[in-house]
């Protein structure tokens, strides 16, 4: 038996699927958001925010929790991970993050 798995990215924003869409953070009152969107979105969400930004104080990334840090994985790996991917059956685009499903996929195959 085969086993396919299809990653399918939706604009958050729009509900209409991409393969350009990419997870974007940003924070409210110290409540952080992320959303996935396209890059029409994304530039829309970037006309909106931007008056505001102009006349805001850049404070630059904020700290994670202890423990919280994220792994980054080098783009060498990522590459390899992708070209695994493809080859068997997951669908993932050239560019942008790794999903978590197939870097976990890739993980234990190797």
């Amino acid at each position: 038996m085969a086993r396919k798995t299809v990653i399918i990215y939706t604009d958050d924003l729009t509900g209409k699927e991409s393969d350009e869409a990419r997870t974007h953070s940003f924070s409210v009152d110290g409540v952080q958001y992320e959303v996935d969107l396209a890059p029409e979105s994304f530039d829309r969400l970037l006309e909106v925010l931007g008056p505001f930004m102009e006349n805001g104080r850049k404070l630059g990334r904020g700290r994670r929790a202890a423990g919280g840090a994220r792994q980054v994985t080098p783009v060498e790996d990522s590459s390899k991970i992708r070209e695994w991917a493809k080859e068997h059956g997951y669908q993932v685009s050239d560019r942008g993050r790794v999903p978590s499903d197939v870097r976990e996929a890739y993980q234990k195959a190797h």
